[in-house]
C-alpha cells in the first residue's frame, strides 16, 4: 500500500509579506485552492534556536532576530525582505521542514506549504528570498537520528546555500538541476563537493528552454542511480516549481503533470517516502503542480515518461555527471 500523503500548512506563513514583492503570501492561498480537500492538513511547528544552530552560524541566527525586532520593514539586500514577523515565520517554516522529514521518516509523504523559501540560505548570509535554510535545518535534525540524508532539489535556481552547507560531507548527497546563467550564478558539473564530500554533490545546469525529456534524462540516469547507490535514509525535496512554462521568472518548460513524474522518480530510486519543502515558483499553475506531485504520491503511481526527445547539451551533461558519480 502507498504510504499516505499529508500537507503542513498555517496562516502564520502569510505574516511574511510586503504585498507587492514577488515572494508573497498570495502564493499559499493560491496553491491551496488546487489542492482536494481530502488531504491531511497538519500543523506548522516550530524550529528551536539549536535547530537553525546546526547549519548558521549564531551571529547570523541574531541578526534576523534583532532586526525584525526593531519592527518596519527592511530589504536586507537587492532581494531579501523582513518585515517585524519574519524571524517568527521563519521558524515556522524551518521547524515544519523538519516535521515533514519527521513524518516521511514515520512512512508518510509529506508537503510542506512553507515560506520563506530557504535553499539560497548560507550558513551565516541570507539571500534570494531565504532567511534560513530549511532543507539543511531539516537535514542536520535527521543526521542526528540517522546516517545518510538526500537532498534532491528542482527549483529553477541553484541551491547555493544547501551546497555550501553540506559541501565537505559524506553524509549528505546533494542532487541539483536547474537553469544556468542564472542567479545565483553557481551550480557548474565541476562543482561536487571536496574532501569527504568529493562526488556527494552532483549538479545538473541547463540551458533555458529545458522540457521534461531534459529533466527525465538527469533524473533517469544519474540521479536515479545515484540516490539508489547512497541508499539514504530519508530524502528531502526543495520542491520549487519555477522551472513551469508559465513562471515569469524563469525560462524552462514543465507542465504541473511533469512534476508528479519528477517526485514518482525520486520516490521509486529510494523506495520511500519524501519530505518535500517549497521553495520557488511564482507562475498561475503552481498549485497545479502541487496538486500533481500529491496526487501521484499518494497514489503511489509512476507517470510514463513522455516520448519528448531531449536535447544533446543534456545528454553530454549526463555523461558528464556519471564520470563524478560516488
Amino acid at each position: 500500500m502507498a504510504p499516505r500523503c499529508s500537507v503542513i500548512f498555517g496562516e502564520e506563513f502569510t505574516h511574511h509579506d510586503l504585498g507587492w514583492h514577488d515572494e508573497n503570501s498570495r502564493r499559499l492561498t493560491r496553491a491551496l485552492e488546487c489542492i482536494p480537500k481530502n488531504y491531511k492538513v497538519r500543523p506548522v511547528e516550530e524550529a528551536s534556536y539549536d535547530d537553525l544552530a546546526r547549519v548558521h552560524h549564531p551571529r547570523h541566527i541574531r541578526m534576523i532576530e534583532e532586526l525584525c525586532g526593531y519592527g518596519g520593514r527592511r530589504y536586507l539586500d537587492m532581494d531579501t525582505y523582513i518585515t517585524e514577523d519574519s524571524y517568527q515565520v521563519a521558524l515556522y517554516a524551518a521547524g515544519s521542514a523538519i516535521a515533514a522529514t519527521r513524518l516521511a521518516l514515520e512512512g508518510e509523504h509529506c508537503f510542506a506549504l512553507i515560506r520563506p523559501p530557504g535553499h539560497h540560505a548560507e550558513p551565516d548570509k541570507a539571500m534570494g528570498f531565504c532567511l534560513f535554510n530549511n532543507a539543511a535545518v531539516a537535514a542536520a535534525w535527521a543526521l542526528e537520528r540517522v546516517d545518510r540524508v538526500a537532498i534532491v532539489d528542482w527549483d529553477l535556481h541553484h541551491g547555493n546555500g544547501t551546497q555550501k552547507i553540506f559541501y565537505s560531507s559524506d553524509r549528505v548527497l546533494f542532487c541539483s538541476i536547474h537553469q544556468q546563467n542564472v542567479f545565483p550564478w553557481s551550480g557548474w558539473i565541476d562543482e561536487i563537493g571536496e574532501g569527504r564530500g568529493r562526488g556527494f554533490n552532483l549538479n545538473a545546469p541547463l540551458p533555458a528552454g529545458g522540457g521534461i525529456g531534459d529533466y527525465a534524462l538527469i533524473f533517469s540516469e544519474v540521479f536515479s542511480d545515484a540516490l539508489s547507490h547512497f541508499h539514504p535514509d530519508v530524502v528531502i525535496v526543495s520542491a520549487g516549481q519555477d522551472p513551469l512554462e508559465d513562471d515569469p521568472k524563469g525560462g524552462m518548460r514543465l507542465t504541473p503533470e511533469d512534476f508528479g513524474l519528477l517526485a514518482a522518480l525520486i520516490r521509486d530510486a529510494c523506495h520511500q517516502p519524501l519530505a518535500l519543502l517549497l521553495e520557488g515558483g511564482y507562475g498561475p499553475s503552481l498549485g497545479d503542480a502541487i496538486a500533481c506531485i500529491l496526487a501521484v504520491l499518494n497514489e503511489g503511481r509512476t507517470p510514463e515518461i513522455p516520448d519528448v526527445p531531449e536535447r544533446e547539451s543534456t545528454r553530454r551533461t549526463a555523461r558528464l555527471l556519471r564520470r563524478v558519480m560516488i
